[in-house]
């Protein structure tokens, strides 16, 4: 199932192209660290959800804006440089964008099965003038490969938060032991009272669906 209507993919991939060339191009900002604060920041959720807000009604400098004032505080006062040719960070949001759509799994999933920064962008030169049905091809393989062993979706956004295991357990309240039983799978996060998952998610700053285990 698609994660949203097709009439706005289009526009959604624009813009998270658009975002990540701004953010790296004209903010200075590293790709991957922009990227983790799109995951922690809690505007990947609703984009991943299809929020119109996001993948619609913010240009891709103004996404980028909205990300970095929910996880730094400031908006960058930055003019948009004029690119004529598009860049391989504009690529790596413009595909990731189509596959998350195409798959319905969440920036954060898709990060854990794989599809990082660093490969996205090794896949540029060999993908990017090709059809999109190969880079399908090629995400599918690595998704199927890494779902049997991944890391837990919570351990994967503790880590894009910059947070040990232990300074989870001190500002969230739920013990060490229960996190680390979630994240080596001993106990099922899928079964964990709503109240300790809302404990974790706000610490994290997503929302507490992001923390949940795929079927």
């Amino acid at each position: 199932m698609h994660a949203y209507a097709e009439t706005y993919l289009d526009d959604a991939m624009n813009n998270l192209g658009d975002m990540f060339d701004y953010a790296v191009y004209d903010c200075g900002y590293e790709l991957g660290d922009i990227f983790s604060f799109f995951l922690t920041s809690g505007v990947a959720d609703a984009f991943g959800r299809g929020n119109p807000k996001y993948i619609a009604g913010l240009s891709g400098p103004e996404l980028a804006n909205e990300v970095l004032y929910k996880t730094k505080g400031f908006r960058p006062d930055v003019e948009v440089s004029e690119n004529i040719d598009k860049s391989a960070e504009y690529w790596v949001g413009w595909i990731l964008a189509y596959y998350q759509w195409y798959t319905g799994r969440s920036f954060a999933d898709l990060y854990n099965k794989g599809l990082t920064m660093e490969y996205l962008l090794q896949l540029y030169p060999t993908l990017h003038e090709a059809d999109i049905t190969k880079f399908v091809d090629i995400a599918d393989r690595l998704v199927k490969r890494n779902t049997a062993d991944d890391a837990t979706n919570l351990q994967i956004i503790r880590k894009a938060a910059g947070m040990t295991q232990k300074s989870l357990a001190d500002d969230s309240g739920v013990s060490l032991r229960m996190i680390q039983l979630y994240e080596q799978k001993n106990k099922d996060i899928n079964k964990a009272q709503a109240i300790t998952l809302s404990k974790l998610a706000r610490v994290l700053g997503c929302v507490v669906e992001d923390l949940l285990v795929s079927e």
